[in-house]
C-alpha cells in the first residue's frame, strides 16, 4: 500500500444513542447504552484523539443536546456534532440553545441540520410537509438561525417562519456560531447547502458516485459564488489481517434473519429521503452482493437506516481507501464500528499511525506510567518498542 501522507483530515467518531452491540439485527450481544457506558466511548474518543463525536437524532435515539451537556464536562478537546431540526425547533430556541452549549463546551460545538426524512416518524412528531416544503422550512430556518447567531436583529416573516425582534443576548463562543454540517442528495437539499452551510455531508457510497456527487455540489455551490467543504459517514470494521476483517463482518450480521431484513427494508422504503433511497440501492437487500466497491461493504444497510456501509479490512487498506475518499475532496470522515467502544480504540490504534490528521496538534501525549509500551512484564520491566518499519 501506498504509505505517502494524503492531506490532513478530521476523524469523529459515534456516540450510540440508539443502541449498540455486537451483533446487528439481535439482542444478543446487545449493550444497556446509559450515561455511563456513551461517557466511557466520549472520554475514549477524547483521550484518543478523535475530532469529535456525531450523536443521532429522531425517536429513537436519546436527546442529541441533553447528551451532549451531559458529556462535555466529562472531555477536554472532544467537539460535539449536535443536530438541530428546522420545523421541530423555533430557530430563535434552537439559537439560544446553540449559543449556551458552545459557551458551556467553550467552542466545542459543531451543528448537524437534520430535516427528517421519514413520513411516519415526522407526523409522530408533528410535522406533515411534504419532501420539498421541509426543505423550505429548513432554508428559512436557516436564514434566521444564522443571523442571530451572528449577532444579528432578526426581522423576517416567511412562508413558514416569522420572527419579530428576535436576537441573542449571549452571544455564542465561535464568532458567528458553530460550523454547519448538513446531509441531503435531493436538488433541493443541495440548493439548501451550498447556499447556508460550511460542510456538506455524504454516506458512505462507492468513490465513483461520491466523486459525481463532490462534482455536482461544487458546481451548483460555484454558480452561487460559494465554497463548501465536504464529509463522509462510515462505518469501519479493520482488524489485523484482511481475512479477519472479512471474518468480522460476517459476524456482525450472522444472527440477521431473512424476516428481519424484509421488515427493515420495508420500513426504508417508505422514507423519502434521496440519501437512504441511495443506501437501499446499494445492496437491494441481498445478502449475496455486498461488497459493492473494493473494501466497501454495504452489509449494515441491510437492517440499519442512514449510513449503512463499512470500510472493511487491514489497517493499510482501510487507510488506502480514506485517502482514496480524500482525493476526491473529502476532508472529514464521520466513522462508527459495532460495538462502540472497543472499535474506537481499535480503529484508532491500528488506522490512525497511516493517516495524517488535521486534529493531531490539539492532542496532548499521554504521560502514563506503562503507555505507549504495554503492560510492564513481570512487575519489573517495559516490553521492547515496536521498530519504526512496523506497522
Amino acid at each position: 500500500m501506498n504509505s505517502v501522507q494524503a492531506s490532513p483530515v478530521n476523524i469523529l467518531w459515534f456516540l450510540p444513542t440508539h443502541g449498540d452491540g455486537r451483533y446487528l439485527g439481535t439482542t444478543r450481544g446487545g449493550r444497556h447504552v446509559d450515561l455511563g457506558y456513551l461517557s466511557q466511548i466520549a472520554q475514549a474518543a477524547d483521550q484518543l484523539g478523535y475530532f469529535g463525536v456525531l450523536l443521532p437524532t429522531g425517536r429513537s435515539c436519546e436527546d442529541s443536546w441533553i447528551v451532549a451537556s451531559a458529556l462535555v464536562p466529562l472531555t477536554r478537546r472532544l467537539r460535539y456534532l449536535v443536530a438541530v431540526r428546522p420545523g421541530l425547533q423555533s430557530p430563535s430556541v434552537a439559537a439560544r440553545m446553540t449559543a449556551t452549549l458552545d459557551r458551556i463546551s467553550e467552542g466545542r460545538l459543531l451543528v448537524n441540520v437534520v430535516t427528517g426524512g421519514d413520513p411516519v416518524e415526522n407526523r409522530g412528531d408533528g410535522i406533515f410537509l411534504s419532501h420539498d416544503e421541509r426543505y423550505e422550512v429548513t432554508r428559512e430556518f436557516l436564514e434566521v438561525y444564522r443571523a442571530l447567531l451572528k449577532g444579528e436583529t432578526v426581522n423576517a416573516r416567511g412562508k413558514y417562519i416569522a420572527i419579530e425582534d428576535g436576537r441573542l443576548l449571549f452571544p455564542p463562543h465561535q464568532t458567528g456560531g458553530p460550523p454547519l454540517y448538513f446531509g441531503g442528495s435531493s436538488d433541493a437539499g443541495i440548493g439548501v447547502a451550498v447556499d447556508t452551510v460550511d460542510k456538506y455531508l455524504t454516506w458512505g457510497e462507492p468513490p465513483a458516485q461520491v466523486a459525481e456527487k463532490i462534482n455536482h455540489v461544487s458546481a451548483v455551490a460555484a454558480k452561487r459564488g460559494r465554497k463548501v467543504s465536504f464529509g463522509i459517514r462510515l462505518h469501519v470494521i479493520v482488524r489485523e489481517t484482511n481475512e479477519e476483517a472479512w471474518k468480522a463482518a460476517d459476524e456482525l450480521i450472522s444472527h440477521v434473519t431473512d424476516e428481519t431484513v424484509a421488515s427493515a427494508q420495508q420500513i426504508f422504503a417508505r422514507m423519502d429521503s434521496i440519501g437512504q433511497q441511495r443506501m437501499a440501492k446499494l445492496h437491494g437487500g441481498r445478502r449475496d452482493k455486498l461488497e459493492i466497491s473494493p473494501n466497501l461493504w454495504a452489509g449494515v444497510g441491510l437492517v440499519r437506516g442512514g449510513a449503512g456501509t463499512a470500510l472493511v479490512g487491514d489497517p493499510q487498506t482501510v487507510a488506502a481507501r480514506i485517502k482514496e475518499y480524500q482525493s476526491l475532496g473529502i476532508d472529514t470522515f464521520i466513522m462508527s464500528g459495532y460495538p462502540h467502544l472497543e472499535e474506537a480504540y481499535r480503529f484508532a490504534e491500528l488506522v490512525f499511525p497511516h493517516l495524517s490528521r488535521a486534529s493531531d496538534g490539539n492532542i496532548a501525549p499521554l504521560r502514563v506510567n506503562t503507555g505507549p509500551f504495554g503492560e510492564t512484564i513481570a512487575n519489573d520491566y517495559r516490553p521492547l518498542a515496536k521498530q519504526a518499519s512496523q506497522p
